[in-house]
């Protein structure tokens, strides 16, 4: 049975915390995170393009949600959800999304590491999913800003 949150009244799935099998997925056996990530979406490639770039970022799997079918994307979750909130599978098997998703991936990245550590401590967690559901309701204007500067 899935785990599920109050969000504004409604029960709605706890993706933050969902448990995925470990054998839906291959590098959650070998002890790497995975990124979902939308590879269509100028500022987030910007973003993962720099975490990309980073020491140790060759032992984290990046999937680009936006260009893989949806029976790629992992039991419970659908593209649709992958493509609208970030979400990092753990090399556990534990889904996270949001801020959380975040904190997991910092954690994965040898330089980002403390800052990983103090995003899942109860207030900076409480922080960083409030920040990036703010970002979320930003989203739209910031993609269409930089799709109108790059000239898309």
């Amino acid at each position: 049975m899935m785990e599920t949150r109050r969000d504004r009244g409604k029960t709605v799935p706890n993706l933050e915390a969902l448990k995925i099998s470990n054998a839906s997925i291959s590098d959650a056996d070998n002890g790497k995170v995975t990124v979902f990530y939308d590879g269509a979406c100028p500022l987030c490639a910007r973003e993962i393009g720099f975490y990309r770039e980073r020491a140790g970022a060759e032992a984290v799997t990046w999937l680009d949600v936006s260009a893989v079918e949806d029976s790629e994307i992992i039991p419970g979750l659908s593209k649709d959800q992958a493509l609208a909130r970030f979400h990092v599978l753990a090399p556990e098997g534990q889904l996270h999304s949001g801020g959380a998703a975040f904190a997991q991936l910092w954690q994965a990245l040898p330089g980002f590491r403390l800052l990983g550590r103090i995003g899942q401590t109860a207030p900076a967690a409480w922080v960083l999913n409030h920040a990036y559901n703010g970002f979320l309701r930003l989203r739209p204007r910031i993609q269409a800003w930089f799709r109108k500067r790059e000239g898309a």
